[in-house]
């Protein structure tokens, strides 16, 4: 008996979370859906499909194993978020909100192979035995366990040991808490009197000065940039601890906040390069099901 366009509709909001995950962009999770679905109703079969939900998803995946390998083939490189159109970019982040999606887990999903991709994505996220994603991958379990494990490492990076400053995490915690919400008050008490916010004008208005001196001149500054901010995730950037600005879960911009462990004396603000190696922050115990 074939899958009922009820069916489809019923497993379609997961479908559309899975494929997000595995191609990093809500307009192309649609058309891997929606392309599925056009592959289960012109595959003719006499077999009965018990679990339509489950048949679905295998079709969704291979589909996303397709485009993610077309990628690797043409050899095209993860977008960042300057070279996103700003409509794809509103529609990933309202997806990933609305999802409560990790957008430091979408960054480094982008640096693995297609296989590691789609294995991570069906097991460590949505707990899909390994017969199955062996089947969407055409190999064995073992080999589809294998793919799995090496996306783990891959995303855990070799992170060095570093010593954390629990006083200056802290400070620079709630020096984010209080830009997203626009608390000048509050980003004043937290900046050093000379402080100084270093960035890259490409990331500033045109004519907006690269070199911002003073707590009052910065603080006054980053309240208009509440929107980059609710964006930010901690992350490790060329093996550093940092914290990165993702929209939609594509870089967009380094944020290096340096402390005296008691207040902020720097704030430094780079572009994303192609270069950048991504990995989990040090010592991370973030659960990629938020978003953080």
């Amino acid at each position: 008996m074939p899958i009922t366009v009820g069916e489809f509709e019923a497993a379609r909001p997961q479908l559309l979370s899975f494929a997000y995950r595995m191609l990093g962009s809500s307009h192309d999770a649609q058309d891997a859906v929606q392309t599925a679905w056009l592959r289960t109703t012109t595959t003719r079969s006499d077999a009965e499909i018990e679990n339509p939900a489950a048949w679905l998803r295998t079709v969704t995946a291979s589909v996303c194993l397709d485009e993610l390998r077309i990628r690797r083939r043409r050899n095209e490189a993860p977008l960042l978020a300057a070279a996103i159109p700003a409509e794809q970019l509103t529609a990933d982040e309202a997806l990933l909100r609305k999802e409560g999606i990790s957008r430091a887990l979408m960054v480094l999903l982008n640096q693995l192979t297609p296989p590691q991709r789609v294995a991570y994505v069906l097991h460590d996220l949505f707990s899909v035995p390994f017969d199955h994603i062996a089947a969407v991958l055409g190999g064995t379990v073992p080999a589809a366990k294998k793919h799995a494990s090496r996306a783990r490492q891959r995303i855990a990076g070799a992170q060095a040991v570093e010593h954390v400053d629990r006083g200056a995490h802290r400070i620079v915690e709630a020096f984010l808490a209080a830009a997203e919400t626009g608390n000048t008050r509050a980003m004043i008490q937290m900046l050093a009197p000379d402080s100084v916010r270093d960035a890259d004008a490409a990331l500033l208005p045109r004519g907006a000065r690269t070199h911002v001196v003073g707590s009052t001149a910065i603080a006054t500054e980053t309240r208009l940039f509440r929107d980059r901010i609710r964006a930010v995730c901690p992350i490790t950037v060329d093996g550093r601890s940092m914290y990165l600005i993702a929209p939609g879960g594509h870089p967009l911009a380094t944020l290096e906040i340096v402390t005296t462990g008691k207040e902020i004396i720097r704030i430094k603000l780079r572009s994303a390069e192609r270069g950048h190696v991504y990995a989990a922050p040090v010592a991370s115990t973030t659960s990629w099901t938020r978003n953080s």
